[in-house]
């Protein structure tokens, strides 16, 4: 009976040895995903964290473009562009307010 076998490491119990392989084996993974492009997929947070993102600056950009093409349209300065800026700002955080208060 051999005391080392091959690919084992005598230190360790065998537990370990199984943790420290799936360890290794969900590096691999997450390697091979980056290497042939297929990413894992945002988890949850991240993907309520893009959404609140991409709400307040649709908001703000919104409000801009509709307050700009209102004052070219009715020649009055910025005045339109300002109002419209900060309706799309507080439309924004209100969308955000409510997505913050929904139910999971």
């Amino acid at each position: 009976m051999a005391v080392e076998e091959p690919g084992q490491d005598p230190k360790l119990n065998p537990d370990a040895r199984l943790d420290a392989l799936e360890q290794r084996l969900q590096k691999a993974k997450r390697e091979e995903a980056v290497r042939t492009g297929r990413a894992p997929a945002a988890d949850a947070n991240e993907q309520l964290g893009q959404r609140v993102l991409s709400t307040l600056i649709g908001g703000l950009v919104g409000g801009a473009l509709i307050g700009w093409v209102l004052d070219r349209l009715f020649h009055t300065g910025h005045v339109l562009l300002v109002v419209f800026l900060v309706l799309g700002t507080v439309g924004g955080f209100w969308s955000i307010f409510k997505l913050a208060n929904r139910r999971p």
